[in-house]
């Protein structure tokens, strides 16, 4: 679909890397645009009004204008201060922006997936839910805004409610069934997937078990790709 303008549109700055001599491509994810390329013309020199503005984790409202793949960006203002991350919490954002940057397509607009990136970043700054469960909670929902909804709580053989003493394997076109005698880090305890259904990450084995299962999941979205900040949380024991 063809945006060629968009004004004050709310979004995050995903990442940044340098273009030419001076300015910034700037991958955002905003709220009706999705995932958006913007040039940031001169953006790397010493009094560019961007320069201090286009900071990770912080709400802007962007302007831009232009077609193609790569749009231009001509504004960029603080939506309002936000609580800085730190430390663990600053590497599990960075984990978000990761995901969303492999897994998103661009200008695919996922709103409801923008809301809960927000709320993921707050929850980071305010240490209100474990940072791991933070993870979980997110991973569960790009997935399901992707298109591949997780099902915790029936047997996809049956529709059989889950046994919170039963063993199951994770198909990941179809959901849980019992696992009969099968391994591997889809099978989980069917206590792990309820608790899971009600996003309940206090038992060591429930973290555990999300964990393997969450990263096998998302492995077979990302095609061989490589998530850097993953193997930075693995040495924090984040995840």
């Amino acid at each position: 679909m063809n945006r060629p303008r968009a004004e004050h549109e709310p979004g995050y700055v995903l990442h940044t890397y340098p273009y030419r001599e001076t300015s910034l491509i700037v991958e955002a994810f905003t709220r009706r645009h999705g995932r958006t390329a913007l040039i940031a013309k001169g953006a790397r020199r010493p009094r560019s009004a961007l320069r201090g503005v286009l900071l990770s984790f912080q709400p802007l409202r962007l302007s831009w204008s232009g077609g193609g793949e790569m749009r231009i960006l001509v504004g960029a203002d603080w939506q309002g201060a936000a609580s800085l991350l730190r430390g663990a919490g600053l590497m599990c954002g960075f984990y978000l922006n990761e995901l969303l940057l492999r897994l998103l397509p661009r200008e695919d607009a996922h709103e409801a997936l923008y809301d809960d990136y927000c709320e993921g970043l707050s929850r980071l700054a305010q240490g209100s839910l474990p940072t791991s469960t933070v993870l979980r909670m997110f991973e569960r929902r790009l997935l399901a805004g992707l298109g591949y909804a997780l099902q915790f709580d029936r047997d996809a053989a049956d529709g059989a409610p889950i046994r919170p003493e039963g063993s199951y394997l994770y198909e990941p076109e179809r959901g849980p069934v019992a696992a009969n005698g099968a391994g591997g880090e889809m099978v989980v305890s069917g206590r792990t997937l309820l608790d899971m259904q009600a996003d309940d990450y206090r038992r060591p084995e429930t973290q555990a078990e999300s964990r393997a299962l969450m990263r096998a999941l998302i492995g077979l979205r990302l095609h061989g790709q490589t998530l850097h900040t993953r193997a930075v949380l693995l040495e924090l024991q984040e995840m």
